[in-house]
């Protein structure tokens, strides 16, 4: 099956080179060819507009270039700062959400400011986006300051606060500190990493996904790939479980991204399915159609 990959990052133009790496992203064409290998039809791009994270800072503007030149294998989210416009956490965001909206993107995000999930400008974005009906994705970081994402602590009570407060807004969810809580055995040592073995028990992001209907998570990158294959039949049973509310992703930055681990999970996915450990329906929900359906990439 073809998938929609609903997490990748491009430039247009080749720019400053990321810090600790003498390349810079990878470019649509070079994005396009690395999406063969693993059966990616379509990428979702997400603006790398965030100071927090940024060494090339990227236009929403920039982004629709791109999607309309190469309109068969990309769309869009917009990316707006929650201190955009009159940095004051009563400013219309829907000025600038309803615009972007109106000219194709189909959701918000990768949300990466680095302030707490319950911080007063985190909430005006996320109000704006429910407002809206614009599906937010968010990144989770460990602690305010040398990270990047919405700020949360050990057990995400703030996302869950987040998810009761906003019912009608769906969060997807992605990052180091979200997978990691797959399990019972995560720590404020090890939250920030990729926890290997075997997981004792359910975590707490199990508990807020089948407490949260509006609670989806994104695969993506090391995180989503390490908590869903680092106990094959605990992940199984997971993948079964959400089948509704999860979506296959790369987190692709740069071209040597093609060997990066997290690449085969499009192949995990498929042996899971042609060997019966998942059923076709997931695989199939998972793979393309969540995105298609909650999303509505097309």
């Amino acid at each position: 099956m073809k998938k929609i990959d609903m997490h990748v990052h491009t430039r247009m133009f080749k720019g400053i080179t990321r810090k600790g790496a003498d390349t810079t992203y990878a470019s649509p064409e070079e994005l396009i060819e690395m999406y063969k290998p693993i059966d990616v039809e379509k990428g979702v791009i997400l603006p790398g507009s965030a100071v927090e994270c940024g060494y090339q800072l990227q236009s929403n503007e920039e982004v629709m270039a791109i999607v309309e030149k190469y309109s068969d294998s990309f769309d869009w989210f917009c990316n707006i700062h929650p201190r955009m416009g009159g940095n004051s956490p009563d400013f219309d965001l829907s000025y600038f959400i309803s615009y972007y909206k109106d000219r194709g993107a189909k959701g918000l995000g990768e949300v990466t400011a680095n302030l707490y999930f319950d911080d007063p400008f985190a909430e005006n974005l996320f109000h704006h986006c429910q407002k809206n009906d614009m599906p937010l994705l968010f990144h989770i970081a460990p602690q305010v300051g040398g990270y990047y994402g919405l700020v949360d602590d050990l057990g995400l009570p703030r996302l869950e606060k987040a998810l009761a407060k906003f019912p009608d807004l769906i969060f997807i969810g992605h990052s180091q500190p979200f997978w990691a809580e797959i399990g019972n055995n995560t720590t404020e040592e090890n939250r920030n990493n990729y926890p290997t073995g075997k997981i004792p028990k359910e975590g707490r992001l199990i508990e807020l996904m089948r407490k949260y209907p509006n609670l989806h998570a994104d695969m993506s990158a090391g995180s989503g790939h390490n908590a869903v294959t680092r106990d094959p039949e605990f992940g199984y049973d997971f993948l079964e479980e959400f089948q509704d509310r999860l979506y296959f992703g790369t987190d692709i930055c740069a071209p040597e991204n093609k060997t990066a681990p997290f690449m085969q999970l499009s192949h995990w996915l498929d042996e899971a399915a042609e060997s019966g450990k998942i059923s076709r329906e997931a695989h199939k929900k998972i793979s393309r159609e969540n995105a298609e359906n909650n999303i509505g990439i097309r």
